[in-house]
């Protein structure tokens, strides 16, 4: 069985409740559920935090012993050079994995820290983004 993880950064507990017109109405949790259901065979973790810091060590905790990551670091992406070392140091894959597609928002939102040391990204599918990284790992 496959052990994944989706780790989710700031601001992402409060999906179905800010700026729905882009990230929808569904909460994580009724997501990460429904998701559950539908992957009986994978071993599927969730974390979700606004800290910097809790983000890092959560990867470096999970990072060696996982089959997966799937990473969305939020508005850390563009600005966590820590974020995009732990990736970087960690042997476990990690996807990046956005809700919106950044490319059509705030220039700012262009680069990644986390890219150039990803397995994939994948960004603009709305909450599908992490069934599809899901289906990355399974291939």
């Amino acid at each position: 069985m496959k052990k994944l993880i989706i780790i989710n950064g700031p601001n992402l507990n409060l999906l179905g409740k800010r700026e729905t017109n882009i990230y929808g109405s569904m909460t994580f949790t009724e997501f990460f559920d429904s998701v559950v259901k539908k992957y009986p065979n994978i071993d599927l973790a969730y974390f979700q935090s606004n800290i910097e810091g809790e983000l890092i060590d959560k990867i470096q905790e999970v990072g060696f012993t996982y089959d997966g990551i799937i990473l969305n670091a939020a508005a850390y992406t563009h600005t966590s050079i820590g974020i995009g070392d732990t990736v970087k140091g960690v042997t476990t894959p990690v996807v990046e994995v956005h809700i919106s597609n950044t490319f059509s928002r705030e220039e700012f939102r262009h680069q990644s820290y986390i890219s150039p040391n990803a397995k994939g990204v994948i960004l603009g599918f709305g909450l599908q983004s992490y069934e599809l990284a899901i289906e990355s790992f399974l291939s």
